[in-house]
């Protein structure tokens, strides 16, 4: 006997704060009334509205700008008719004028430590004794969680034709949980913010998050940089220091010792074997991966950090090195250079979505049942199969409560 279960319709928007969807029917067996259990346990007085995974668009087209081009013009236009009517100026604001923004120190700490924190637990999430699997396509990026990858026919890696867009699966490991693109390392972010072709061997390269934390007043000792105490000058547009030349190596203050306080997650005992002491590792985990973007979100409104049009390159600092190294969509009419523009949040930590499995013991996604699965960012999926409670702003996306038909009825679903 079938029976009528209302479910909600997608939409590509981002995720909106709470509201009331309505959708479609959808006609589902009685025996999957109590079958969403403990996952799908989500406050009666709250709806959230459906948000799908956003769509990366075609590789010969450009990113979308973050801050619409109209304003960027206007914005350019502000800042040349300033240089024209004072030509030689003293910056005021930071951290333009080369200066740290005192109330983003501690900030750029928390997030260091939160980074380290979310490593340290990914170690026994990932490669532990009670590890949750990790698989990863063999010729795509395609990551996903659980004992058996999943059958959704979405490969688009080299001959995909001849597997019928099947995945190829093998063990991942924890970067392909949360990606870090790399940057170059900027000694002075304001004096010589570009790094050149010839320069490319020269100058460290390290995870951009940690770049982003250095610039902000982060001190660590396998990368220096300059820390000014007087701000620079500005003439015709061109940044002129008139530091002294024996206050140009002073800090503002040494941080080594607390930069390497990282805030400790990993439970006691070399074996995790009681269920709630994974469940609260993965809590902790979890809670640092949100911590560490919500900073990290924090951070980039002051600090600039730039990504290529085309490409995954990523740059912390008021400008995009000239390294020609691009491989993009129309990199012969740049000569290899970037196409630079204004960075995302999922561009400096790259979320990595993969699908959300509600069993991982049971069969694995089947393809024609991929439009009732939800989505959620590798470490998010990670967090919540090894116990973790699931964030509300991840609910909907992850569609805890819609219930999939079985393999045999999805034909008859409205």
């Amino acid at each position: 006997m079938l029976r009528r279960v209302s479910s909600l319709r997608t939409s590509s928007a981002p995720i909106a704060p709470p509201a009331r969807p309505t959708g479609s029917i959808a006609f589902l067996s009685a025996s999957h009334c109590g079958a969403i259990g403990n996952e799908a346990k989500v406050d009666s007085e709250e709806d959230f509205a459906y948000a799908d995974v956003p769509r990366p668009g075609p590789k010969w087209q450009r990113k979308p700008y973050p801050t619409p081009m109209k304003v960027l013009i206007r914005r350019a236009k502000r800042e040349k008719k300033a240089r024209q009517e004072n030509p030689c100026r003293v910056l005021e604001h930071a951290p333009e004028n080369g200066l740290l923004v005192p109330d983003l120190i501690e900030v750029a700490h928390q997030v260091y430590n939160a980074r380290e924190s979310l490593r340290q637990g990914l170690l026994k999430l990932v490669d532990g004794e009670e590890a949750i699997p990790v698989k990863k396509c063999r010729f795509c990026s395609e990551v996903h969680i659980g004992q058996l990858g999943h059958e959704i026919r979405s490969c688009e890696g080299p001959k995909c034709g001849s597997r019928s867009s099947n995945h190829v699966w093998r063990r991942g490991g924890i970067s392909d949980v949360v990606g870090f693109p790399y940057c170059y390392h900027l000694y002075d972010r304001v004096g010589k913010p570009r790094v050149g072709h010839k320069e490319r061997f020269g100058v460290k390269r390290l995870p951009a998050i940690v770049e982003l934390c250095i610039q902000a007043g982060l001190d660590l000792e396998d990368y220096p940089t300059k820390r000014r105490t007087k701000p620079v000058y500005s003439i015709e547009g061109r940044i002129v220091d008139f530091e002294p030349e024996e206050d140009k190596n002073a800090f503002t203050g040494n941080n080594f010792d607390s930069a390497r306080e990282v805030l400790p997650i990993i439970l006691d005992g070399d074996r995790l074997d009681v269920a709630g002491m994974i469940s609260e590792l993965s809590s902790r985990t979890l809670q640092s991966w949100l911590d560490m973007r919500s900073g990290a979100t924090r951070l980039m409104k002051k600090y600039s950090v730039i990504t290529c049009g085309y490409c995954p390159e990523v740059q912390v600092g008021p400008k995009g090195h000239k390294v020609r190294m691009c491989k993009a969509n129309k990199h012969q009419f740049r000569d290899g250079l970037h196409a630079w523009q204004e960075a995302t949040i999922d561009d400096l930590i790259r979320p990595n979505y993969v699908w959300h499995v509600r069993d991982l013991d049971g069969p694995p996604l089947a393809n024609e049942l991929k439009m009732y699965y939800g989505k959620a960012p590798a470490i998010v999926e990670l967090c919540v199969q090894a116990g973790a409670p699931v964030p509300k702003e991840y609910r909907s996306m992850m569609r805890l409560d819609v219930v999939p038909p079985d393999h045999d009825e999805y034909d008859l679903v409205a």
